[in-house]
């Protein structure tokens, strides 16, 4: 089990770096595909339009290395203050000795449990039932609680979950969801500016196809890469997590009382936090894209989990 859980740390550092180098390439590819398809559309006006469109092109690598520049920036920015801006978006208030002992203490005992060091503890106020960590390295992470599962889950349930959340740490995934996370963030945020600074500007062309690229890029292609770095890594925290409290059946029992109610509401406009969850926070809808989540789901399903679990304790 601890040669997996070196495995995992050396993947996880391994798919950082990937994620790093391939982001900006995914994003220059948008970009050129989106000013192609804006060309062919052009080939049938007149000749003022097309030159308008031919003087547009030369800027595309400074269109390019701007939108790169924006994105590296903002990536550098949340390396070390991404956390604290998911912790103020979630409304979580930190949480101390004297607030809550009990948690306090089994925050305190996974963490010297684990070797590592004692994370910050938050809560959200809700009465759901969900938890997820954060940060950059063990040195700056935190995990985070809602008021539900404290009030809900019995004493080795919490336990559990809990570890779940302190193996994510250990394993290093806290760092690779917080650059996506900011990475996603960071595309539909400049995408919905950009947009909106080009409407009715007659040079507003180019700005809106950037802006264009940056959603396109933040809500279809990013997703993606989250999902492939995201479901395997919550089979991998169930089984580091039970390593720690040799507890399986517990951690099974607190899944199932959470899967009857995750949803975090103020989550809701922090969709791409969702992943960094024990379940899925969101609210389940019915469309065409919620008829997908089988397959663009960021969480492997809870019977799934559960029943990995169970088969542990047996």
């Amino acid at each position: 089990m601890a040669e997996n859980i070196y495995k995992n740390i050396g993947q996880n550092r391994n798919r950082t770096i990937l994620l790093v180098l391939l982001m900006p390439l995914f994003l220059i590819a948008i970009i050129y595909g989106l000013f192609y398809a804006y060309g062919l559309l052009m080939e049938g006006n007149t000749v003022v339009q097309q030159q308008y469109y031919k003087d547009i092109k030369n800027l595309l690598p400074s269109i390019c290395g701007g939108a790169i520049t924006i994105v590296t920036i903002w990536l550098f920015i949340s390396y070390f203050s991404g956390s604290k801006m998911i912790l103020n978006a979630a409304h979580a208030k930190s949480l101390t000795k004297s607030d809550n002992p009990v948690i306090y203490n089994l925050v305190q005992n996974l963490a010297i449990t684990a070797g590592l060091p004692m994370p910050k503890i938050y809560v959200i106020e809700d009465e759901s039932l969900n938890a997820f960590a954060t940060g950059r390295n063990p040195e700056n992470a935190s995990i985070t609680l809602t008021t539900g599962i404290i009030r809900i889950l019995n004493k080795q349930e919490l336990e559990a979950v809990i570890a779940h959340e302190m193996s994510h740490i250990g394993n290093r995934d806290i760092r690779l969801m917080l650059l996506m996370v900011a990475g996603i963030g960071c595309c539909t945020f400049f995408g919905h500016v950009l947009i909106r600074s080009g409407r009715g500007g007659r040079d507003g062309a180019p700005i809106m196809l950037l802006g264009a690229a940056l959603l396109l890029f933040g809500l279809l292609l990013a997703p993606l890469l989250r999902l492939a770095v995201s479901r395997q890594r919550e089979y991998q925290a169930d089984a580091t997590g039970v390593l720690l409290t040799r507890n399986p059946l517990a951690l099974a029992s607190a899944l199932e009382k959470i899967s009857q109610d995750a949803r975090v509401e103020i989550l809701d406009s922090q969709q791409s936090v969702s992943a960094m969850c024990i379940a899925n926070p969101l609210k389940k809808t019915k469309s065409l894209f919620g008829s997908l989540s089988g397959i663009t789901a960021t969480h492997p399903p809870i019977d799934e989990r559960v029943r990995r679990l169970k088969a542990m304790g047996r």
